[in-house]
């Protein structure tokens, strides 16, 4: 495997991260305002669109003109969690000091003015039709990177001091994630700090925040599980026959991908790991067997973007999506599977100490070592599977 364990610590092992994005074009104030004008109306909004998304793959890949570098908190958060795994193969100290740096990075970067500590994006997202999150706005879905890498931190050095920021965090779920739908034996919780949307893997990453808030909070412990439980439930309920989930289940335009669909199984996974789930490796078998079937391209030895599309693209494979199966299958041992997929990541997604975030559909690699998505989900992958080879 050409990225070997060095590969990995040269991306990890500095306090500099910041980077460029693929996101980058929809960050500037003309891809917000045409990303939000596509949102409101897919048929004037299109043209715009994609004339601003030929113009960022094609003309300005490379020069990334307008654009600007930036840090994102998962991209540390991953970082961090991809030293510590290291860490337990190596133990080397030096690892344990950079992780913490990251962590204390995250520490210094959260989101201001809510009743505990949250991660976003850090930047504006016109994410759906009256829907535009601002760069200060915390999510479901990003905080628990963070919160991971402190409760690792704290389980392998024993720093106490760090406990604090976890409770912080658990009270930002408890009074800024809203309850969106809940009965006697369900609960869905929103994305973001209001009652924004129902999505699926959101729901199933405030599941896993509460398992690991379980081991903090003894005094909670009953009520802590019942939300788990109910959680989960509801992410069960939802599960279509064919074993794949819709990444919004109540919206009649929505799609299925992979990279979601592998936080979803991830969660259950890592949450089944500390609370016993109620038919738990059925659900994960169903949603995996899913994803290798209808996502799988044998002849490339890629996973391709979607099962079910809501719009058009040119991106042929993402590294996202293949990142987050790799790290999946680790998590479920097929680890043979898994030293196969890396071995065709590297040599479709990489080239000399480049790695690229995405092919195209002319077979073009584009996305130059853009952490956020996806350079860091897959070193974390990687790390990973390094681990659970030992």
């Amino acid at each position: 495997m050409a990225v070997d364990r060095e590969c990995i610590l040269k991306c990890c092992q500095t306090n500099d991260l910041s980077c460029y994005d693929p996101y980058d074009i929809w960050m500037t104030d003309l891809g917000i305002q045409v990303k939000s004008l596509f949102n409101k109306n897919k048929y004037l909004g299109i043209l715009p669109a994609a004339a601003l998304t030929l113009f960022d793959h094609f003309l300005n890949n490379n020069t990334r003109l307008g654009y600007k570098r930036r840090e994102y908190p998962t991209a540390r958060a991953m970082a961090a969690l991809t030293l510590l795994n290291l860490y337990k193969i190596e133990h080397k100290e030096s690892y344990i000091q950079v992780a913490k740096l990251h962590l204390d990075w995250l520490l210094e970067n959260t989101c201001k003015g809510y009743a505990g500590l949250c991660w976003g994006l850090g930047f504006k997202w016109a994410a759906g039709e009256g829907l535009d999150y601002n760069e200060n706005t915390p999510f479901s879905t990003h905080t628990p990177y963070a919160l991971e890498a402190i409760h690792t931190y704290v389980q392998i050095t024993k720093d106490t001091s760090y406990i604090r920021h976890i409770k912080s965090i658990f009270d930002f779920y408890e009074n800024d994630i809203k309850v969106l739908y809940e009965n006697d034996t369900e609960m869905a919780t929103s994305y973001g700090p209001s009652k924004d949307r129902l999505v699926t893997n959101s729901v199933s990453y405030t599941m896993y925040a509460y398992a690991i808030f379980l081991g903090y909070f003894p005094d909670k412990e009953d009520a802590i599980k019942e939300k788990i439980g109910k959680l989960y439930n509801f992410i069960q309920k939802r599960q279509r026959s064919d074993g794949s989930w819709l990444y919004s289940p109540d919206d009649e335009d929505s799609f299925i991908d992979c990279f979601h669909s592998c936080f979803v199984l991830k969660n259950i996974d890592k949450t089944h790991q500390i609370v016993p789930l109620r038919e738990a490796e059925r659900t994960t078998n169903m949603g995996y067997d899913y994803l290798k079937l209808h996502f799988y391209a044998s002849k490339d030895g890629l996973f391709k973007r979607f099962s079910l599309s809501n719009k058009p693209s040119i991106i042929k494979y993402d590294l996202y999506d293949n990142a987050e199966f790799l790290h999946l299958a680790v998590l479920l041992r097929d680890l043979d599977f898994a030293k196969k997929l890396a071995a065709s990541i590297d040599l479709k997604f990489c080239k000399g100490d480049a790695i690229y975030s995405v092919i195209d559909m002319f077979n073009f690699r584009k996305n130059k070592n853009t952490l956020r998505w996806a350079k860091m989900p897959y070193l974390y992958a990687l790390s990973t599977f390094h681990l659970f080879q030992e």
